[in-house]
């Protein structure tokens, strides 16, 4: 059974003079327990996705279901079954961190003692009993997001909503966060996850649909994604970078390339690249043609395509990264077009 289902969502924003179609026919489907990674640069849509998911938001096309339940028409009954942990740390600054999970608990109507109880199993849960009692004035980033993801569990949700939960952690506390939320799957919760964080995708997902102008453009598993773009590939430095160029046609005579746009070499890093279908059996082949020609390698590397390579070919430009906002949905929201290039088809 699915637990998360769409099809054919539209939402447009209209702000001043500029219309923007933020989603533009988005169809999802998330199996019972396992985790869907939508991947997608800044205001590719992907908050919207999950307003319009968890009832914040009504899609002006299309429609969708959580658990079998239409967002539009059961939407109470839909807010019982989901949890939900935005991109900003949903957490009173002025209470403790006891109180704001005995806050959440009592929001989702759970008796005061219920409430209570959970708390303190959450925060013991997500290593935080220490600072149960600090304010959240009081609190690191990474505490903070803890406290909020803790929070969006409080009434044990079936199906959660992460809108790119690690933005802005450190790399320790975004494992930390990639292993509370493996532990989360294994208890048989449903995840949609977006990021913009390809090695978050490639860890946690067991499906990933990439979204890029409102529309999924690709989806499938990370390695069957990965495939599209091809196989191994070998990168070449030569410790001498007027020896490339040459080098270059060596390695394509030896390795009999017939097909010139497999291979490439950057300008300005002097690194050649050249398919490997043979694997490391091919980067020994590459090693022996270079020292017989007496050119010497700075470098080499045998690998696989990665997921920046998958949004690379398949977008024209590579995801970002920073830890900015300066591209959002809410950009989109306001009428401000995001800054990234058309999608190719």
């Amino acid at each position: 059974m699915a637990a998360i289902e769409a099809t054919g969502l539209v939402k447009t924003f209209r702000a001043r003079k500029n219309t923007v179609r933020a989603l533009d026919g988005i169809d999802l489907e998330v199996p019972e327990g396992s985790v869907l990674g939508l991947l997608g640069p800044n205001g590719a849509g992907k908050t919207t996705t999950v307003r319009v998911l968890t009832t914040l938001m009504r899609p002006d096309e299309g429609s969708a279901r959580v658990l079998g339940h239409d967002v539009i028409k059961e939407a109470d009954t839909v807010r019982k079954l989901v949890g939900l942990s935005g991109q900003y740390a949903a957490v009173d600054e002025l209470l403790t961190g006891r109180e704001n999970l005995w806050m959440f608990g009592r929001l989702y109507r759970l008796t005061t003692q219920q409430a209570k109880q959970r708390a303190e199993e959450l925060l013991e849960i997500f290593d935080l009993t220490d600072a149960a009692d600090r304010i959240l004035k009081t609190y690191s980033g990474g505490m903070r997001r803890r406290l909020d993801l803790a929070g969006s569990l409080i009434a044990h949700p079936k199906v959660l909503f992460l809108d790119e939960p690690t933005t802005g952690l450190d790399p320790r506390s975004r494992l930390d966060l990639w292993q509370i939320i493996r532990d989360r799957v294994s208890e048989g919760v449903t995840i949609l996850l977006t990021t913009q964080y390809l090695e978050e995708a490639d860890e946690l997902a067991d499906s990933i649909a990439v979204v890029d102008h409102g529309s999924v453009i690709a989806r499938g598993t990370a390695d069957e994604l990965k495939a599209k773009v091809g196989g191994e590939r070998i990168e070449v430095v030569t410790h001498d970078p007027d020896e490339s160029y040459r080098a270059l046609e060596l390695l394509t005579a030896a390795l009999e390339i017939s097909d010139p746009e497999a291979t490439s070499l950057d300008k300005n890093s002097k690194r050649l690249t050249i398919p490997a279908p043979g694997g490391s059996s091919a980067l020994v082949d590459v090693i022996r043609t270079l020292d017989g020609a007496g050119i010497r390698i700075a470098d080499i590397a045998l690998r696989r395509p990665t997921l920046d390579d998958v949004f690379l070919s398949l977008t024209g430009h590579a995801t970002d990264n920073r830890d900015t906002d300066t591209a959002t949905d809410s950009d989109e929201a306001a009428g401000r077009p995001a800054s990234r290039k058309k999608a190719k088809a």
